[in-house]
């Protein structure tokens, strides 16, 4: 069965339709196959396995007569575990929710399985998606399946490595200031991040909620363009959700690049290692070679964007994590004697050190004397940000960009430097700060043999545009190998 782990996810569902693959021998091999790598990749929370048999059926059942008639019915699917999953825990990789487990699904995977999809399971995340690497999990460390030494990335780095070394054709994460492109580009996978109010967050558990977006991973373009799709939509649940109307997924990723106006920002090359600098600019080659008008610009207010973001960030972040407090839900202290002591021991135990580094800092900028000096400049830095990418998209169709300015570090040196991490998400927290969609797509290899990711930015509700510029890149580049091809996994 080892090419039914090299398939796309399209493939998987066209051979499911034509009666070539059985959905029960993919699901089950999918299974298998977490079983056997997992144990050393560390993608995986809690895999669906009570409910797998029972699920099974009721999809062979619903395709038999003409209920999952879908591209993707029958595909099995990982979720990020800050999404929730009725049944199964969803523990945002906290000891704070442990043993949370939901009595309802979230939006986007309630739209999954309308379509007959089959969840294997949660995937291992930052603690509550706040980090660049998935070191800062209360459950496990994942790593690099290009490269065990290394990190996935993050927040969303179990979706990304799981797709990565073939432990699942397609995954759900979540995107808050890259944490889909950013793990998608170190694991050499695709993973995009939609328009704000594309994809409902009823379920998602919340850290920026002006900045959050679920959105997918997947082996090539036209597999994230296919769930993007199915997911994608306006949700009653969610006030903040867009009815705007979306294309199907074929016609998200066709045509030809031939007129397409490409825009290469001058200050996103700053701080950028060289190999990945060269293979950003053999991409654009590429594209500009096959029809493309490619040229260089300056975007400007690049300075402003990591302290805007982390302030917005982590005044929400410290906003919503509020919640927990000992009382409703969660991890509450059992040493506590009072009410106050009970608060404070609960946080204390329950959250990890990133986790709390970021509600102090975002209690600091929203208290009293400094909300103005802090929170408020912030909006207003993000407001100017948005109007220099409004008059970058009147010249351009898409902007094209790093989704990371090196390749995965190594495990361990990323949290020995909180600071160095946070500037390590500088090109892509403007995405998330303007509401943009974004494609991270694998444009190479550095010496070392981990993969290079490009982004494509489009404008508000452009994600045609940018879907359709990297699956005509993604063709003229040929695959991409898989990781298990070129590492022992």
């Amino acid at each position: 069965m080892e090419q039914l782990f090299h398939m796309s996810a399209l493939e998987l569902g066209q051979k499911i339709r034509t009666g070539d693959l059985k959905v029960r021998d993919v699901a089950l091999s999918y299974m298998e196959r977490i079983k056997e790598i997992d144990p050393t990749i560390h993608a995986f929370l809690a895999l669906n396995e009570n409910r797998l048999e029972e699920r099974i059926t009721e999809v062979e059942t619903g395709i038999r007569e003409g209920r999952y008639t879908g591209p993707l019915a029958g595909v099995p699917v990982a979720v990020k575990d800050n999404i929730c999953t009725k049944g199964l825990p969803t523990t945002c990789a906290s000891k704070m929710l442990e043993d949370f487990v939901p009595a309802y699904d979230a939006e986007a995977v309630m739209r999954m399985e309308a379509e007959g999809m089959i969840l294997l399971g949660k995937t291992n995340m930052d603690e509550f998606a706040m980090g660049s690497t998935t070191e800062t999990s209360y459950f496990q460390i994942t790593v690099n399946p290009w490269n065990k030494n290394h990190v996935p990335g993050g927040s969303s780095g179990g979706s990304c490595a799981a797709v990565a070394a073939g432990e699942t054709p397609l995954a759900l994460g979540s995107d808050t200031g890259g944490s889909i492109r950013q793990p998608s580009s170190y694991c050499g996978v695709c993973g995009l991040k939609p328009t704000y109010g594309r994809v409902s967050r009823y379920g998602l558990i919340a850290f920026a909620s002006s900045l959050d977006q679920i959105g997918p991973v997947g082996k090539t373009v036209g597999d994230c363009a296919a769930l993007f799709e199915m997911i994608a939509g306006k949700d009653a649940k969610d006030s903040t959700s867009s009815n705007h109307p979306l294309e199907n997924g074929k016609d998200l990723v066709s045509g030809s690049l031939r007129g397409m106006r490409i825009g290469i920002p001058e200050e996103l090359a700053d701080g950028i290692d060289a190999e990945v600098k060269k293979a950003i600019l053999d991409a654009a080659q590429v594209m500009k070679e096959n029809g493309a008008q490619v040229e260089t610009f300056s975007l400007g207010l690049t300075d402003y964007l990591i302290p805007a973001y982390y302030i917005i960030a982590c005044a929400e972040a410290s906003s919503n994590l509020e919640r927990f407090d000992g009382v409703k839900y969660g991890h509450r202290s059992k040493d506590a004697t009072e009410l106050h002591e009970m608060y404070r021991k609960s946080r204390q135990e329950g959250f990890g050190a990133e986790v709390k580094r970021r509600i102090l800092l975002g209690s600091f900028v929203l208290s009293s004397g400094y909300y103005d000096a802090y929170y408020l400049k912030a909006l207003k830095a993000k407001a100017l940000i948005k109007q220099e990418f409004d008059k970058a998209f009147e010249q351009y169709d898409c902007i094209l960009a790093p989704a990371a300015p090196s390749t995965a570090p190594k495990v361990g040196i990323s949290l020995s430097d909180p600071l160095k991490m946070y500037l390590s998400d500088i090109d892509t927290v403007a995405v998330n700060l303007c509401g943009l969609p974004a494609i991270s797509v694998p444009c190479g290899m550095d010496s070392k043999g981990l993969p290079i990711g490009m982004q494509v930015i489009g404008d508000l509700f452009q994600e045609k545009k940018i879907l359709k510029a990297a699956a005509a890149y993604e063709a003229l580049r040929g695959a991409f190998p898989a990781a298990w091809d070129t590492a022992e996994l």
